[in-house]
């Protein structure tokens, strides 16, 4: 063997042992920004639903101030649209590593500011008000932030892993979720004066380490390779990159339209489970909030190690199958998940909540990373998947648990009504995934 032959055998694994760190660093920063901004989300979502109508709506109704306190909710999704244009728009023009940065640092202060929000008893209307602004301002950063990170992997990770490496971010949505619900857990054991008085603030506060944690390893991050060689063509940068969403209008109308909708089961089976479940259960049935509680961390674990395996699965057999596999899980599932809620046993909820995670998230978040990823070319692939999916959120995602308590409402405590929008959601993904899976490559 000669010197230059060995040099070149030496240098092959040092390649590889780069690349690879470089995968996991992505995965990395993707992931704990993800966790932030669905630790933020989550939390809020459990506010909602326990503590925020009695904080900021005091004057009306339990049932109208449930209703006020999603309205809240879902307002930072009116804004995350155009967070999500905006910051896509910088992931595309100046590189990722910018628009991710960026959406991380907005998310971050608006929740640590909301720890120290006043309160209606302390300033009046001026409460609510200061809740909205905060809302929206966290809705803008979190625009970007799923779209950005799912972008990042997958233009690290080798095609035949993209469904995998991509369900990991998808996956820490959950594990957000979990972090969320346990802080709430953790302070439901003391009275109630206490929980109202300053301990809620706690948990919003403590997303202040997660923040800099996530805000230093996007700092060591390097531009993806992909971007790189796209950015080297010069037509490119002097055309289609001066504004990527009108490129991605006009490139992949088709891609926008039905990868939209290839969402909608996703974010209605999300939201049903991680922020209107736990109030059906406490404020609708009348379980404790400590068991509504302790029934959704158990349950938020099988969506943590679904969504990866079944990506593993998405790798295998292609992600339109497994996407469209979740969705009708969920569809078929919809009226045994509330039936299992009506018994009020915490046993029985967290299996029906357990299976709606594992499998149905599990499937759609599997899946859905890399079904996206490869609708869209890479020169505007950042903004296609944030306008696709924070179009979808404001329209569904956002809407979700309030729809949901109207519709509980309308059906006199039933929540019959909320099982048939469950399953059309799902319907919905199935026939669009079906539509366009032909245009996703590698499936």
């Amino acid at each position: 063997m000669t010197q230059t032959e060995s040099t070149m055998r030496g240098a092959l694994p040092a390649k590889e042992a780069a690349k690879a760190a470089n995968i996991r660093r992505a995965v990395t920063a993707a992931t704990v920004g993800t966790v932030i901004e669905w630790y933020d989300y989550a939390l809020y979502g459990a506010a909602s639903g326990l503590i925020i109508s009695k904080l900021f709506f005091p004057d009306l109704s339990p049932v109208n101030g449930v209703l006020a306190a999603f309205a809240t909710f879902a307002v930072g999704y009116f804004i995350r649209p155009l967070g999500g244009l905006v910051i896509s728009h910088i992931g595309d023009r100046f590189g990722r590593k910018p628009a991710l940065i960026l959406s991380i640092s907005l998310m971050g202060a608006a929740t640590v500011a909301m720890g120290f929000l006043p309160v209606h008893a302390q300033v009046g209307i001026l409460a609510p008000i200061l809740l909205i602004l905060l809302r929206l301002l966290q809705g803008f950063g979190a625009g970007a932030e799923l779209a950005g990170a799912i972008t990042l992997v997958a233009e690290y990770a080798p095609a035949d892993k993209r469904a995998f490496y991509t369900a990991i971010p998808n996956a820490a949505t959950v594990v957000g979720i979990m972090l969320a619900t346990l802080a709430f857990l953790a302070i439901s054991y003391v009275p109630e004066e206490m929980l109202l008085g300053w301990l809620w603030r706690v948990p919003f506060l403590v997303s202040a380490l997660l923040f800099v944690v996530a805000l230093y390893i996007r700092n060591q991050l390097d531009e993806t390779p992909e971007y790189k060689a796209a950015m080297e063509n010069a037509e490119t940068r002097r055309h289609e990159q001066k504004v990527p969403v009108g490129a991605l209008l006009r490139g992949s109308p088709r891609e926008v339209v039905f990868g939209f909708l290839t969402v909608t089961g996703h974010n209605a089976n999300a939201y049903i489970l991680s922020a209107f479940a736990l109030s059906y259960m406490t404020n609708t049935l009348g379980m404790s909030r400590t068991s509504s509680l302790t029934a959704t961390v158990v349950a938020t674990v099988c969506g943590i190690v679904g969504a990866p395996l079944l990506g593993m699965l998405a790798d295998r057999i292609g992600s339109a199958k497994v996407y469209m596999l979740g969705a009708g899980f969920v569809l078929v599932f919809a009226f045994p998940l509330f039936w299992a809620l009506d018994t009020r046993n915490i046993v029985l909820a967290a299996i029906a909540m357990g299976l709606c995670y594992g499998i149905g998230f599990g499937g759609m978040a599997g899946a859905q990373g890399a079904f996206l990823a490869n609708l869209f070319p890479t020169r505007y692939r950042f903004s296609g998947i944030a306008v696709t999916r924070e179009l979808n959120g404001v329209l569904v995602a956002g809407p979700t648990p309030l729809i949901a308590s109207a519709l509980v409402q309308y059906g006199d405590g039933r929540p019959t009504y909320v099982a048939l929008y469950l399953m059309l959601c799902c319907a919905l993904t199935i026939v669009s995934v079906l539509a366009v899976r032909h245009l996703s490559a590698h499936d």
